[in-house]
């Protein structure tokens, strides 16, 4: 069975897991929508199928105002690969403040090869994606919110207001009025935060595909949460976070009926919101395809039955979060781990609206850290990795640093990056799990990351 075949059972089928996988576009009314989007099904001669949604838009279609297609899942982080095209995409989206050149250097190719690269494998150009992009994250702000133009078009990285008006009226035939017209309110107005800057308090909703074992990924981060950092309860998870310059926090709460997470978002630079989102859907893993992971599993011999089904990877909000986490909790339990990190969180954090925040390297570079209770050279690894992050030094480097070895870089890339292929074959647990079971893990990658978290749960 070919891919166009594949998509037209999803689409007659409304087939949940194939939701932000593909996006089907309609002919004979110029709009394109979701698999799942629940209008009337057209004839097959009316539709085409385009793989992102802004390749639908560069052909001429507008999105559904019905299903949202600027609300489905992500499409390309669950694929795995690290890719320049793929790399490229998720830059564009994540630092809206850089122009393509900017990206071209942090991926280490020209400004050409970028350009060529995006036209041959998409057929449309960086800059084209980008705007697309960011016309569907305005789109989705006009659904789920109160802000005014001027703001939506700030954290949606346009330059103004009468820019973002005019895109939307070129690009997809639609004012913010009509894309507000049944919009319920679902936002605070915005108000003076104790920083003195602007911030804005809202509410958005962030699919993902079923199924999402949100048992295991709620244990897990329950169990390692920060004291006034993090909490956890039975279908939420919140935290506070520094963004660049932004500052904030979240609670997002499983909606299991939709398939998405209902997340209630304080920051207070709205130019850096569409960054946080992609953190936050990074952090709940949820642009991850459970079913391919689930094959992935069971060839390496892991039977069936103890698959642990939907298996997500937990993130952390940064890898130098991760990395100190891991230091920590060298040789210790994981109790005793969480009380070390609270202490320094509770020492070294800030704060936003009463919420902490975990220490920035700054901080703890100029601390003694005298107040946690841990071996010298412990303490003295912990201040030289955040003086080297606070020189930007590279994560791939950070074995340069005495006391920090392949399994903290390890860890840190796949929990603070949500690296997908990352195989902690030197953990005890992991190889005894191994050598119990017979497994092959390389017939898990490029998924191998969730492997590790498999092998885990077993234990």
């Amino acid at each position: 069975m070919n891919t166009k075949q594949i998509y037209q059972q999803a689409r007659k089928s409304r087939d949940p897991r194939f939701d932000g996988q593909f996006y089907v576009a309609v002919k004979s009314t110029g709009i394109f929508c979701r698999p799942i989007c629940p209008a009337p099904s057209p004839k097959e001669q009316n539709v085409e199928y385009y793989e992102l949604a802004p390749l639908a838009m560069q052909a001429g279609f507008r999105p559904c105002l019905r299903c949202r297609p600027d609300s489905a899942p992500g499409s390309f982080a669950w694929k795995g690969t690290t890719t320049t095209l793929e790399r490229g995409i998720k830059l564009l989206r994540a630092h809206p403040e850089l122009n393509v050149e900017d990206i071209c250097e942090k991926l280490g190719v020209s400004d050409r090869y970028l350009r060529d690269l995006f036209q041959k494998k998409l057929g449309i150009s960086p800059k084209k994606f980008r705007l697309f992009d960011q016309l569907l994250m305005a789109k989705n702000l006009l659904h789920n919110s109160t802000l005014s133009i001027d703001d939506i078009a700030i954290a949606s990285g346009f330059t103004s207001a009468r820019r973002l008006q005019a895109n939307l009226q070129s690009n997809l035939q639609l004012t913010p009025t009509q894309i507000r017209k049944s919009a319920a309110s679902k936002i605070t107005s915005p108000h003076g935060s104790e920083q003195g800057m602007k911030s804005a308090s809202l509410h958005i909703q962030l699919a993902y595909r079923a199924p999402y074992n949100w048992p295991h990924l709620r244990d897990f981060l329950k169990l390692r949460a920060i004291a006034e950092i993090e909490t956890v309860t039975e279908n939420s998870y919140s935290k506070g976070f520094t963004y660049g310059n932004a500052l904030g926090h979240f609670t997002a709460t499983l909606n299991a009926t939709k398939n998405c997470f209902d997340v209630s978002l304080s920051i207070n630079d709205l130019s850096c919101f569409q960054a946080v989102v992609m953190q936050i859907r990074r952090l709940l893993d949820l642009d991850c395809d459970p079913h391919i992971i689930h094959t992935s599993l069971q060839a390496t011999g892991l039977p069936h039955d103890i698959i642990v089904p939907g298996i997500r990877i937990p993130g952390v909000w940064s890898a130098f979060e991760a990395a100190c986490r891991a230091i920590l909790g060298q040789q210790i339990s994981v109790k005793a781990a969480v009380n070390l990190v609270s202490q320094l969180a509770h020492e070294l954090g800030g704060s936003y609206q009463q919420q902490r925040l975990f220490p920035s390297p700054e901080a703890i570079a100029e601390s003694d850290l005298s107040f946690l209770k841990i071996p010298d050279k412990r303490r003295q690894c912990l201040r030289d990795l955040a003086k080297f992050q606070v020189q930007n030094g590279l994560l791939s480097d950070w074995q340069s640093i005495k006391g920090i070895g392949p399994w903290t870089v390890a860890y840190a890339n796949m929990r603070g990056l949500s690296n997908p292929d990352i195989w902690l074959d030197s953990d005890l647990v992991i190889k005894k799990q191994i050598q119990q079971h017979l497994l092959n893990p390389d017939a898990a990658a490029p998924w191998r990351s969730y492997l590790t978290f498999q092998l885990w749960s077993m234990a």
